[in-house]
């Protein structure tokens, strides 16, 4: 799934995904997904230490979000991620995310 390039001494910790709906898709059916497949199965890969979606309210000082969703993935170990993601059932996964997503954007983080 990622091979990033990590400074020396880096530890990936996070993976932050920003993302909006495609056009036409439901929100309630998203949020369905959301609650009952991509949560619990992510939860329970063993890369995972946590896995939350966050639904944007708004910019603080004002002002509408950019993005409408976050996930935030916290990680134990990235090589797992890999293994993890390569499974049928998390293929199955990411195939319904992609329905619903436009355009995610993957951000890769470290620990300073």
């Amino acid at each position: 799934m990622l091979a990033p390039r990590l400074k020396e001494g880096g530890s990936v910790t996070k993976i932050v995904v920003l993302f909006n709906l495609k056009p036409g898709v439901s929100v309630e059916a998203y949020e369905r997904f959301a609650r009952d497949t991509d949560l619990p199965i992510v939860n329970a890969l063993p890369s995972v230490n946590r896995f939350e979606v966050l639904k944007a309210t708004g910019l603080l000082g004002g002002g509408a979000s950019p993005y409408a969703y976050i996930e935030i993935i916290d990680l134990k170990s990235l090589e797992q991620l890999g293994q993890d993601v390569a499974t049928e059932k998390m293929q199955q996964v990411a195939a319904q995310f992609r329905e619903f997503a436009d355009s995610p954007q993957f951000i890769i983080t470290e620990n300073l």
